[in-house]
Order: C-alpha cells, then sequence, then structure tokens
C-alpha cells in the first residue's frame, strides 16, 4: 500500500512552435520534490536533455512519448492506496473539439498526427490501476487555436467522465504565464509552495483554494493588474475534493472529513469510492480502526453475508439493519477517552469536556443542547442574546468549529458533525448566499422537513436509521425563532427570515 509514481514533462525546445523559458525547470523542480520532499518511488523525467532510461532517449517526441503511454501501461501494476501523478509544462492546443499536449516535434499543421491526445493520457493513466490519479497541466502558453481558446473545455469533461483529479492552470479563455523573476511559470510556482511548507496543502480542496488566491496574486505582482490568469480543479465527485493527497500535511480534521465522505458513500452503496476513501485514511494514518472496519464491511456486503460479527465496529447498521447505529453499545471507543484522542482546543478558553463526555456516552438529545450551549459562549462575547448574529458566525474561531465538529464526527462514526452537513450543503449548491429552495432540499436531505413541513426541535427523534448530518440541530432552533431581538448595535437578529442565511455562512466555512 502506497506506491507512488509520476511522469514529470517539460519543454523548452519545439521544432514548429515558440519556445519556452521556463517549462523545463518546472518539470525539475516538480521531479525533484516528488522525489526527494513527498518521497516518491520514481519520477519518470522528460525534457530537451534529460538522461536516458536504460539506454533509452528520454528525449520527449511524438514517438517517445506515445511509445511510454502505449507500453507502460498496457497492464495495471499498481493498487489500491496507490498514487500516480502526471505532470506537463509546455504547449498544448485545441483541435476539433479535442485538447492536445504538444511534444517537442508536435506541428500545429498536422495535430492529430504529431501531437498527444489528453483523452490518450488519461485513459492510459487510469490502466495503471492506482485509484488516485492526478493530471496536472500547465499547457497554455499563447500558441492555441486560431480563436484564442486554450485547452480546458474538453479535458475538464473527460476528467468528469473519468474520474481523474485535474488541475488546470488557467481557464480556457487564457494564457499561462512565466514569470522572468521566478525563472518559472506562476502556476508551478503558487503549486510548488501550496505543497510545501508555506502551503502545506494536505487536501485537493485546500491547494485549488490556495492556487486560486496565489496564482493571481503573482500575475498582478510581476505582470499587470489587467492580466487574469484563474487555475481551477476538476474533482468529482464532490468527495474527490477532500482526498488528502500530500499526507505530510495532514490533520486530524482532514481524516475526519474523509471517513465522513467514506461513510456516505457507504450509505449510498457507493461501495468503490467508499473503499477508496477508507484507503486513504489509512495511508494517512496507517491503524486506523475506523477505516479497517469501513473496509471489512464493505467487503461483507459484497459478498452479500450477514456481518453480525461487526455490529460493534463503526458504523454497523450498514451490514446489520436491525442493531440501532446510535446506541452507545455499538460505539467502539472507551467510556472516557482521553483529551489525546481530539484535542480540546478552544481559542476562547472554553471547556469541551462536557461535550466530549456525553457525546462518548450516546447521550445525542444532551450533546446537542450542550453544542448550543458552547456554541453560545464561545460566538457572544455578551450573554445578552442567545442567537448567534451572522457577524459571530464569520468571526468564531476555527480552533473551538473544528473541536465541536471532530467530537460530533469521532463519537458518532462519522454520521454527525458540522462536517457532514457542509457535505450534504454543498453538493446541493449551497453557497455562502442564502438560497431558500437548497435550505429546504438540504431540511430534507437532514431530517429536518418532512412532507414540505418544518419539524420543530421536540419532533425530530432519532432513529436506527437516522439522516446523516441530522445533528447537531443548532440550526433547526435558529430557523424556529418567531421574533427577533434587538441589539445595542442594531444588528439584524437571526430569525425565521434569516436564518437561512446564517447557516450558509457556517455551512460554507472553508474549516470546516
Amino acid at each position: 500500500m502506497g506506491k507512488n509514481l509520476a511522469i514529470s514533462i517539460g519543454i523548452n525546445k519545439y521544432d514548429f512552435l515558440s519556445p519556452l523559458k521556463y517549462a523545463k525547470r518546472d518539470a525539475e523542480l516538480m521531479q525533484e520534490f516528488l522525489r526527494d520532499r513527498a518521497g516518491f518511488d520514481r519520477v519518470f523525467f522528460f525534457s530537451d536533455d534529460s538522461p536516458d532510461i536504460g539506454g533509452k532517449s528520454t528525449r520527449p517526441s511524438f514517438v517517445i512519448l506515445n511509445r511510454v503511454l502505449r507500453t507502460m501501461f498496457e497492464k495495471p501494476f499498481m493498487g489500491d492506496g496507490d498514487n500516480f501523478w502526471f505532470f506537463f509544462s509546455g504547449h498544448g492546443i485545441p483541435h476539433n473539439g479535442y485538447d492536445y499536449l504538444m511534444p517537442c516535434d508536435g506541428d500545429p499543421g498536422d495535430v492529430e498526427n504529431t501531437a498527444i491526445s489528453i483523452n490518450l493520457v488519461t485513459e492510459r493513466l487510469r490502466r495503471c490501476g492506482a485509484d488516485n490519479v492526478i493530471l496536472i497541466l500547465d499547457a497554455c502558453r499563447g500558441q492555441g487555436s486560431k480563436s484564442g481558446e486554450g485547452i480546458g473545455n474538453q479535458s475538464a469533461e473527460l476528467a468528469r467522465q473519468k474520474g481523474v483529479i485535474t488541475f488546470f492552470s488557467c481557464s480556457p479563455n487564457e494564457l499561462s504565464y512565466e514569470i522572468d523573476a521566478l525563472q518559472q511559470g506562476a502556476f508551478t510556482n503558487a503549486l510548488l509552495d501550496g505543497l510545501g511548507v508555506q502551503g502545506k496543502c494536505a487536501t485537493v480542496e485546500r491547494l485549488e483554494h490556495y492556487l486560486s488566491s496565489r496564482v493571481p496574486e503573482l500575475i498582478r505582482q510581476h505582470k499587470s493588474e489587467k492580466v487574469r490568469q484563474t487555475p481551477y480543479v476538476i474533482a468529482e465527485p464532490v468527495t474527490k475534493s477532500h482526498l488528502i493527497i500530500y499526507p505530510q500535511y495532514a490533520t486530524l480534521q482532514d481524516v475526519a472529513q474523509m471517513k465522513v465522505d467514506a461513510f456516505g458513500e457507504e450509505v449510498n452503496k457507493n461501495f468503490d469510492l467508499a473503499k477508496q476513501l477508507w484507503i486513504r485514511v489509512l495511508v494517512a494514518y496507517p491503524g486506523d480502526m475506523d477505516a479497517i472496519d469501513g473496509i471489512q464491511r464493505i467487503a461483507v456486503e459484497r459478498s452479500g453475508n450477514e456481518a453480525s460479527s461487526q455490529k460493534n465496529s463503526v458504523g454497523a447498521s450498514v451490514a446489520n439493519k436491525s442493531e440501532s447505529l446510535f446506541s452507545p453499545k455499538s460505539i467502539p471507543v472507551a467510556n472516557t477517552p482521553s483529551e489525546a484522542d481530539v484535542p480540546l482546543k478552544s481559542k476562547r478558553g472554553v471547556d469541551y469536556t462536557k461535550l466530549r463526555d456525553l457525546l462518548a456516552s450516546g447521550k445525542w438529545k444532551e450533546a446537542d443542547e450542550e453544542t448550543t450551549e458552547k456554541m453560545l459562549e464561545v460566538g457572544t462575547s455578551r450573554h445578552l442574546f442567545d442567537h448567534l448574529r451572522n457577524s459571530d458566525v464569520n468571526r468564531f474561531p476555527v480552533e473551538d468549529l473544528g473541536t465541536i465538529d471532530l467530537l460530533w464526527v469521532k463519537y458518532s462514526n462519522g454520521h454527525f458533525g458540522f462536517s457532514a452537513q457542509k457535505n450534504i450543503y454543498q453538493s446541493l449548491g449551497g453557497t455562502r448566499k442564502s438560497d431558500q429552495k437548497i435550505w429546504e432540499e438540504f431540511g430534507d436531505r437532514v431530517g429536518w422537513r418532512v412532507n414540505g413541513r418544518w419539524l420543530s426541535a421536540s419532533e425530530i427523534k432519532l432513529a436506527p436509521n437516522a439522516q446523516i448530518g441530522n445533528l447537531p440541530g443548532l440550526l433547526t432552533k435558529w430557523l424556529y425563532r418567531s421574533e427577533g431581538i434587538e441589539t445595542e448595535d442594531q444588528e439584524e437578529s437571526v430569525s425565521i427570515n434569516n436564518s437561512g442565511a446564517v447557516a450558509a455562512l457556517l455551512l460554507s466555512r472553508r474549516d470546516l
């Protein structure tokens, strides 16, 4: 488990296209990072003067690159938990509705016969057998189609269909710039910083956020305020955006989010993706019992056998519906867990011991009420009102939000928590802008709304098949405030009219 291989290609010298300055250096630096810092087993390097491999040339010509893709990926040689990265820095051209990478001898007048189709690259990479394939393309360098459109449209659709996580250096109608002061492309410079100590981006989502802000910043600094370069990422389904791609910087919160996703895919019987996510948890935290139990459940489910021996494991009701998922005896944790399990961090000095103990005992109603109290204690500096305002949610400390969420995730085995709710909310298209239709769909999904009617907090009953994201129910209590309470600063209070807006702010927090 955990085999890591990559191909890194960088081309400065072209036979029929304008030369580039730093594509070769981009590929060299990517090779060095993956090999020396990320600990990849091997990185195959192709550039203008790269050394031979086994007596065979590595000049990135059409024949050589095509042969590598054809022969190297003929049969699977990797497996679950393995990673294969493909990095290309050079020219790319769209042609007749398809995207192509240009080898050093690629002819823009005969693209179909001299260029490498991204269709081919994706199809061959998927054959390697690794469950995690990442494609990184810095290939819009100013000599695209006559219309000015670069690669990306067709490649993005292909990435969605094939499930390949793909990073694009810029949007299809933009260029990917080289920066003389950096002696690098802006995108690759930001990419390596994001994966390194500066960004510490362990997940696809965090790296995407870093690139989306850092690349435009570099362009403004070194090019012009009018120039645009907007990198973007295709990672579908949405759970793939939470994949840990660089375990060295993975946090407990990153792992908790993957556990939530994995369990959710299990419930929805997407067993291939669920298994991939559980394996990713094991890669980040070898020996994690939640992940081991999850993989065992999937094996039992697929075999069609009863999993009676699993009913004390995480999410045992997936295999045995007669056992309540939420009964205390079904939770495989100690009765009095140590703080080392989930660090009880608080920027405001709030004590989360009681919340932890209630959750560990399976006292969900009491834990929900305690969550409300603690969030008010953290979020409102004055105990003058019993609700959170928009500004309170925006300023709510990451440390406290993470502690509350991780406690719910841990003791519900990934079934409850704000991160579980966020995953559902964003999958429905939810953003920071309140949307009544999405809010109602969210209520339907988490069990707060039945037959078009919102339930009161007292009507929500826990059951063996309680929906993912059903708790914490703090947002439900906000929803049923019928009157606002004026505050000294006259800020609008949370009411039935704006509770959705506050919920949107919370559920779109990136740090969840």
